[in-house]
């Protein structure tokens, strides 16, 4: 099993069965990981990074294959084994769309414009759709001592799915 260790920049392999750690790979020049994918096949992570960077990382032994770039606000990260299509949902309104053209070779095929705030994300591989999640936000309240970067409420009854396909 894989998990992103955001404030380390890394991922860490560990054995589900032992509970144990069995590897910490750093994903440098990645920042703070949030959403993880893999291509089971070809054993590739795919790491998505607030600085605006996909990791691409192999999972036998930890080494950076490549860095793709991707939007920022990005929360998660989805693979498509049936068309090779890695996924990265961004905040800021967009959900890149990166082609796995052989096994050490990406690229950036597509950056699809969605909704702002829309980076909740899954794909359902049997109809290759990606769902995002968003809604309308109002105004942040002002900062306090206690909440010094306060979140903008969200509207009511403005909860968007949004379903992406070719």
């Amino acid at each position: 099993m894989f998990v992103n260790i955001e404030d380390k920049s890394e991922i860490i392999q560990f054995d589900s069965s032992k509970m144990t750690v069995e590897n910490h790979w750093s994903i440098a020049p990645g920042e703070e990981p949030s959403g993880l994918a893999i291509d089971r096949k070809h054993r590739r992570l795919f790491s998505v990074c607030s600085n605006k960077l996909m990791v691409v990382v192999n999972a036998d032994n930890g080494k950076v294959v490549t860095t793709v770039p991707i939007g920022s606000g990005t929360d998660a990260a989805g693979f498509d084994p049936a068309t090779g299509f890695a996924f990265s949902s961004n905040g800021e309104g967009t959900l890149t769309v990166v082609q796995e053209d052989s096994p050490d070779k990406f690229s950036v095929v597509e950056t699809v414009p969605t909704q702002v705030r829309a980076r909740t994300m899954t794909l359902d591989p049997k109809t290759h759709q990606v769902y995002l999640v968003s809604a309308e936000f109002g105004t942040a309240p002002a900062p306090t001592a206690q909440q010094p970067r306060p979140r903008a409420p969200m509207v009511p009854g403005t909860f968007t799915l949004l379903m992406m396909s070719r």
